[in-house]
């Protein structure tokens, strides 16, 4: 075990790392994992505050998953909580302190907090000890709640978890001490990260007012589809995994501005309720080169992926898409099919992230409900998905996809159409 020094050692290192992660969602669970290694615990979660409610959206327990096949995630649903005193992170939210819970199933009736123990049901956990963590912004208020829970460390009679009768050991003083402190580092990070999430969700709004189908909730599953989608593409191709973890707090955010190019779309057309006339069409299909404009500086790798995302996700596998070969600032051909238009790309010369989000894309579009028509059911979607196989998408994304597919299905309850 490392002693204290060396657990301030471990914070001071990884607040380093967790400084160059920009998306929100990544960066999360990567605070999750360096918690639970440096507090030496089994399990986690973070609850972010939104108004009155806690989101718990962002969870790991290392004892279930280990008993999962490869690829396969926890079953977890994200939910929200009123902020109260009946919980127990109701309870650190509002008065701000830390506690330490040596048993969740044994809290004092004196306690106004209660512990839930609908997950523990839904998965065959059992919770013991748990150490609940403020996170606050810069001007003290609340940002969320951090859990740590079942210590590895021996309990009270000396005793290491999986020894008879010992289910989890206990969190001490020095770990509170620890934990406040990287809760402190950890919540300067997420307000930077909400910052930039903000600004993203911004952008995608100036969409929206054109076209209303570009909401915020839309962006954030179309990213989320695309990051499950491209971590399995990237481990089958061993990929290494730090690379990996790279590439999906990029492309997380360059999913979500996918079709930002739209607000240089006139009204008339974005919201027309006819069917485009060709010269409408062509102009609505210059979104993709008009999005991809905004990024044409390319001063960082975010620049660059959102610009291939933006300019490709149109692309199909066969083909038969838009915009192809074009000059991004004139939207000039730069290679002519024999109809003197662009040549669309075909196969492998569409980047594998607009090939991927191009799948995320329609994927999210058929299942939800729009103001012009119903969500399709599930079983219909999918089955669109396969017509559409090495015609609109590569076949080998669509493997990966139908592999994803438990993951995937949990995505839209994180994200979900306001009413």
């Amino acid at each position: 075990m490392p002693d204290e020094s060396n657990k301030f050692d471990e914070i001071f290192r990884l607040s380093s790392e967790l400084n160059t992660i920009q998306d929100l969602d990544i960066l999360l669970d990567k605070i999750i994992t360096g918690a639970r290694k440096i507090l030496n615990a089994d399990a986690g979660s973070i609850q972010i505050k939104e108004g009155d409610e806690l989101v718990f959206s962002h969870v790991q327990t290392e004892s279930l998953q280990k008993k999962l096949g490869p690829g396969q995630k926890l079953p977890y649903k994200s939910f929200r909580t009123k902020i109260n005193k009946g919980s127990i992170s109701g309870y650190v939210a509002l008065t701000g302190e830390i506690l330490n819970i040596p048993d969740a199933y044994r809290i004092p009736a004196h306690a106004p907090y209660r512990f839930d123990h609908t997950n523990d049901k839904t998965t065959g956990y059992a919770t013991k000890s748990m150490l609940t963590i403020p996170l606050k912004n810069s001007r003290n208020e609340i940002l969320g709640v951090m859990q740590i829970i079942n210590s590895l460390n021996p309990d009270d009679s000396g005793r290491y978890p999986g020894e008879k009768g010992c289910l989890a050991g206990c969190f001490d003083s020095s770990d509170e001490k620890i934990a406040l402190h990287f809760a402190n580092m950890a919540s300067i990070i997420v307000q930077r990260a909400q910052m930039t999430r903000a600004l993203i969700l911004r952008m995608i709004g100036m969409a929206e007012l054109r076209d209303p189908r570009e909401t915020g909730a839309h962006a954030n599953r179309v990213a989320s589809y695309a990051v499950e989608i491209y971590e399995k593409w990237a481990q089958r191709k061993k990929i290494n995994p730090d690379e990996i973890d790279q590439k999906k707090d990029i492309l997380r955010m360059a999913a979500m501005l996918h079709d930002v190019g739209k607000v240089a779309i006139s009204d008339l057309i974005l919201k027309k309720p006819a069917s485009f006339t060709p010269e409408e069409y062509e102009i609505m299909k210059s979104h993709t080169f008009q999005g991809a404009r905004l990024f044409k500086l390319r001063q960082s790798e975010f620049d660059e992926m959102s610009a291939v995302v933006a300019l490709t996700h149109h692309e199909n596998w066969d083909g038969t898409g838009y915009p192809g070969h074009i000059d991004v600032d004139t939207g000039v051909p730069l290679e002519r099919d024999a109809n003197g238009r662009a040549r669309p790309l075909k196969n492998e010369e569409i980047p594998i992230f607009g090939r991927i989000v191009a799948l995320a894309d329609v994927y999210d579009a058929l299942s939800s409900k729009r103001v012009y028509k119903d969500a399709w059911n599930e079983e219909s979607v999918l089955d669109e998905i396969r017509k559409l196989t090495g015609k609109k998408f590569d076949p080998e994304i669509v493997d990966i996809f139908f592999e994803s597919l438990d993951s995937l299905r949990s995505i839209p309850g994180k994200y979900p159409d306001s009413e």
